[in-house]
Order: C-alpha cells, then structure tokens, then sequence
C-alpha cells in the first residue's frame, strides 16, 4: 500500500470517524517549532490532513509602530523582524533612508557593513543547519554548530556591545569603526570556521540518516519557487541562480568578487547542501572585504538623529539575507517619522502559502525538517 493510498484511506476515514481525526497545534510548545509560530494540524493517524498557519502574536505590528517612532529610534526594532539574522534589517531600512536623502555613505562604512552582513548570514546558517540536524536527532551537530556560531558572536561584541541585536548600522553610515585587533581575530577565526567545514561534511551531510530524511522532502521546482515569491537558497536550490548582491549591489558588493552557488533538486537535501556552499562562500567574502577595507571615514554627517528628517517622497532598499530577500519600502512625508513602512520579508511565502500544499500528506514527524529546510523565521509573519 503505497503513502498516497495511505493518506487517501486515513482521511476517508477520519470524514466518517470522529475520532479517527484529531487536532495538533504544533506551536511554541513543541521543541521543533522555530520560535512563537505555530500550525493548527489535522491529522489522521500520523498524517496532516489540514493546515492552519497562526502567527503567535509577539512579534506583532512591527510595521505600524515604526510609524509611530522616529526614523532612528526604529533600529532598536527592526532587528527583531529575524532575530537569527537580524543585520539586513539594519541595512535594507538605512538604505531606503539614504535613498531619499540623497545621501552617499563613505567607502570605508560600506565595506564595515558589508563584513558585518557576512557575519551575520555565518550565524544564521550554523543556527539554520544546526536545528536541522536537531529536527532528526542529531544533536552534535547542533551543539557543534552553535558553538561556532557563539565565537563569531564573541567578535559582534566586541565591535558592536550586543550579540543580537546590533544596532550597527546608521543612516549615513556605521556607528563605529573596527576596533585594534579585530580584523586579525576575525581572519584567525575565519580559518578555524573553514577547517571544521569537514567535520560538518563528516558529521552532517555525509551522514545516511540525512539523505533518507531529507530526500524527497518539501521538493520545488524553479517555476513554483519563483510564482510562490520564494527568494535566497531556497530558490538557488532549483538550480536558478537569482541573488540581490549580483542583481541590485549595495555597500561593498560591487568591488567583491560575489560567487553565487546552486543546487539541483529542489527538495529538503537539496536547501541543506545549498545551505553548506553559502556558508563557505561566505567566509571568503569576509575575507576578501578584509584585505581591501580603504581607510577613511565610518559615517556621514547627519545632524541631530533625534531631529533628523527625511525629505518627502518613497524608497524601497533589498538585501540578500541567508533567507533569501529582505526589502523594506518606506514612505516620508517629510516629517520626523516614517509615514508608511512595509517589510518584505523572505519567510513569509513558504509559511503562510506554501505549507498549504505541502504539509497535507506529510506525516507530523517530518513538519520541523520541512520548516527548516526552508528556514522560516517566525516574526517574519507578525510584522
């Protein structure tokens, strides 16, 4: 009896059995979901039958309280729209504000922001692979990974004072520049990250339990990914080679020689080995950022940021986080706060859209290795 006759079966008998369907809520009481997010399931037996997506109301109406806060007290909020990658936030939303401002930030601050972009796609990615090892057991890999993840975590400390919320990045620039010492601490580590690649190969993505799991997983095809709006590794996972740093650079991208991978497949292993090759992109990238940084100045001068306003008119600013796009369209009316803020997050389409097709006839084992394979990122939806 192959699964599709299974599925059929269980849920003709869950229409003329009450007791036969039942309803899940795999929400932030479940150790595989990623953050307050959560899906109403039916099930029949251990088959998905329905799904309803509900958006855990914390991280709620971050778009319309930007529009009560001035334009720069708003980078203490947007960092948590990701928290796991909350740097492209920063950059998309001062981006859009020097759009409108006509305003050019120094060479020196583009290349800063661009390391520090890097840095945070390398701790999203670890976190992203590491959960996904959890999702199947595999709880060294996790433990190895964010381990990792804390050391790169040690250097946004030491730059920025946090190790989340940054808080980073300014209109006109960054808030400070890199501290004695930084930049050969950070090149050290990049060689350490780089030498336990094979360990990940060992302990991950040469592992059977992996591929069995995995394969066949959540597949998409490039036509599907592009209409569903899904943007970042997932797409590249089609084989299609789409990335905002090649088709719309910002900061330091347009003097970095941005290689872009892909992947065939479309499926869960697919997004985990696409995953992988980012992840060693991006230590080159840092690197190369590293050796070319010019001096000068870190920031423009803006005035008072308390009194700062943004001429009248809209912008959108896109990112490539470890997501995929991250966009931000602003709207001034010339005042001291954002008029109209929205927030295109890269999430939201395979949480709120895709699930739909795709969790129906999954079996509820297999819901925190779908999400994570397509790393969904719960305050993505409340915003």
């Amino acid at each position: 009896m192959n699964s599709e006759f299974n599925f059929i079966e269980l849920t003709e008998l869950a229409r003329s059995d009450k007791y036969v369907q039942y309803e899940l809520f795999f929400g932030p009481n479940f150790p595989g979901m990623h953050g307050n997010f959560g899906y109403i399931l039916d099930v029949a037996g251990s088959t998905i039958v329905k799904v309803r997506p509900n958006p855990g109301l914390l991280h709620r109406g971050f778009e319309k309280l930007m529009e009560q806060k001035l334009w720069i007290q708003n980078l203490s909020l947007i960092p948590r729209i990701c928290v796991p990658d909350p740097d492209p936030n920063e950059v998309a939303y001062c981006t859009a504000m020097e759009k409108m401002m006509g305003l050019e930030i120094p060479e020196r601050a583009k290349f800063i922001r661009t390391i520090t972009l890097e840095m945070s796609r390398l701790t999203s990615l670890l976190m992203g692979m590491g959960a996904l090892g959890a999702m199947m057991g595999l709880y060294t890999v996790m433990y190895r990974m964010m381990e990792d993840r804390d050391r790169i975590l040690d250097h946004f400390e030491w730059l920025t004072g946090a190790r989340i919320y940054h808080i980073f990045n300014l209109p006109g620039g960054v808030r400070r520049d890199l501290p004695e010492g930084w930049s050969a601490s950070l090149l050290k580590l990049l060689k350490e990250l780089e030498a336990n690649i094979p360990e990940w190969d060992h302990l991950f993505f040469e592992n059977p339990v992996v591929h069995k799991r995995l394969k066949g997983i959540g597949p998409l095809v490039t036509r599907e990914a592009i209409n569903m709006g899904i943007t970042g590794p997932s797409l590249r996972a089609t084989g299609y080679k789409a990335d905002v740093r090649l088709e719309d650079p910002y900061a330091a991208y347009p003097y970095l020689e941005v290689k872009v991978p892909t992947t065939t497949g479309g499926d869960a292993l697919a997004r985990a080995v696409q995953v992988r090759q980012e992840y060693e992109a991006a230590l080159g990238l840092i690197r190369k950022a590293l050796d070319i940084i010019p001096g000068g100045d870190i920031k423009a001068d803006i005035g008072n940021p308390l009194k700062l306003i943004v001429p009248a008119g809209d912008a959108y600013a896109r990112v490539e986080s470890s997501k995929g796009e991250f966009g931000y369209y602003l709207v001034s009316d010339g005042g001291l706060k954002p008029y109209r803020v929205a927030v295109r997050g890269p999430s939201l389409p395979a949480a709120l859209s895709l699930c739909h097709k795709h969790l129906p006839g999954m079996l509820i084992d297999d819901v925190a290795i779908w999400m994570a394979s397509l790393a969904i990122c719960p305050p993505d939806f409340d915003k």
